[in-house]
């Protein structure tokens, strides 16, 4: 019986882990880690390339992405539906 109790045990904690990921991936905060890293990385590259106004146009992929993660989950719903 301990054998069965050390799985149960396991598996128990496996499934913590697996909600766990899958509320960080569908957090808030992980969109807006990643939203201020893709803006960070295009102002530096766009200051790097002396392009014009890289505060501004680094808005654009920025917004691109932030937009992507708002619309994913109903186009997601829709396919799911579909299948």
């Amino acid at each position: 019986m301990n054998s069965l109790q050390k799985r149960i045990a396991t598996i128990e904690q496996r499934n913590k882990r697996v909600e766990q990921d899958k509320a960080w991936e569908t957090s808030t905060t992980r969109k807006l880690v990643i939203a201020t890293l893709t803006y960070m990385t295009i102002v530096l590259f766009f200051l790097a390339a002396s392009l014009p106004r890289p505060f501004i146009n680094s808005l654009v992929p920025t917004a691109g992405y932030v937009l992507s993660t708002l619309s994913l989950p109903y186009l997601k719903k829709w396919w799911m539906q579909r299948q």
